[in-house]
């Protein structure tokens, strides 16, 4: 069958819709009606070039929601049901090997075979259509599938985070879960950030701090769980950290959580947390530059626990599903835009003059 996908062709340069002929799926494939793709934050730094990782051209995409079209011999959903056409589904982005050391230890998002939709595998790797900015996607038969007939159908194009900024937001608090009434920072205020001041908010995190350069973000913040907003254009980051030690007694924050990227947004952090507290980094998707520090003063002196947090896999997702159900109209408005896939450029130029918290692309509109 034919189907169209926008291609980046070269960094740097617009994307360009382009025809493909796509193979009937093997055994255990699912082909997908994409019928919505989320436009990420990576995705403007894979068109720049800044991501290693970019091979060219390739078709981008890694948030998508769809429809099964067809499929392959048997395949099965996380839920055990088979999948038929016409279930409305969410995959996980990442397809991981199931037998290496990693797989086998729970541990499958450190898979050294594992592949990103949208991120790994250009237009030159059969199927040639590998991303969800397209009117349809192939599924490999190892990619975790999950019906989404539990949510309502105005609100499906909601999930096209959850595999994303919500499973990575998952994955940090599976290394570092406040408790009721401890102190949180959140260093960002775009999907990944209020994922996470959500997941701190459904623990009993309290107070929580939201930093941003975005007011306007800071104020969608608040629905996901911020009781205190501070932005950085209006303040110093000596004056933020006398406003957390403020409201901390002296302390400092019992947890801080990046999600930004940043090397200066670390470098900041690490001192907004209390001796004997939590860094967590999970803002990283490709090389954010670096900074000194210190690994006396900075870490060993005030006992901190730090951890860096890389991607996620399924079992994320459905954490981030399963919190984004308790309240699917404040996570709705993460989309604050829905264009044509044919606009994937204007989607892209939205984001990057920050006009956009989200945009998601309908590639059958």
């Amino acid at each position: 069958m034919k189907t169209q996908a926008q291609v980046l062709e070269a960094f740097g340069r617009p994307l360009r819709m382009q025809s493909f002929d796509l193979p009937p799926p093997g055994e255990g494939e699912v082909l997908v009606r994409v019928t919505h793709a989320g436009v990420c934050g990576s995705d403007l730094h894979m068109a720049s070039g800044e991501d290693p990782r970019t091979p060219l051209p390739i078709v981008l995409g890694h948030e998508g929601v769809g429809e099964v079209a067809a499929v392959g011999g048997e395949k099965r959903s996380l839920d055990g049901r088979p999948l038929e056409a016409g279930q409305p589904v969410l995959w996980n982005r990442g397809v991981v090997c199931g037998r290496c050391f990693f797989c086998t230890r729970g541990e499958a998002h450190l898979c050294p075979e594992r592949f990103v939709y949208g991120i790994h595998r250009g237009v030159d790797v059969p199927p040639h259509v590998n991303g969800c900015y397209s009117r349809h996607l192939l599924l490999d038969a190892r990619t975790d599938i999950r019906i989404i007939d539990d949510v309502p159908a105005a609100h499906r194009k909601t999930l096209v985070t959850a595999s994303c900024s919500g499973a990575t937001a998952a994955h940090a608090f599976d290394h570092f879960e406040p408790e009721a009434g401890e102190a949180v920072v959140v260093q960002g205020a775009g999907p990944l950030g209020c994922f996470l001041g959500a997941f701190a908010r459904r623990c009993g995190a309290d107070p929580i701090v939201f930093i941003s350069r975005s007011e306007g973000r800071l104020e969608t913040a608040r629905d996901f769980g911020a009781t205190h907003t501070l932005s950085i254009k209006h303040t110093d980051a000596d004056e933020r950290r006398a406003f957390i030690r403020d409201l901390t007694a002296g302390r400092g924050a019992d947890a801080v959580y990046e999600a930004v990227g940043q090397a200066a947004v670390v470098r900041e952090g690490l001192g907004l947390v209390r001796q004997g507290g939590r860094y967590v980094s999970a803002g990283f998707g490709q090389p954010g530059g670096s900074m000194a520090w210190d690994p006396f003063a900075d870490l060993v002196r005030p006992d901190l626990k730090v951890v860096g947090v890389w991607v996620s896999h399924t079992r994320h997702m459905e954490r981030a599903v399963d919190l984004m159900k308790r309240n699917l109209d404040a996570f709705a408005g993460m989309i604050t835009h829905t264009l044509p896939l044919a606009e994937a450029n204007a989607a892209h130029a939205l984001m990057r003059r920050g006009e956009a918290m989200k945009v998601a692309l309908d590639p059958q509109a």
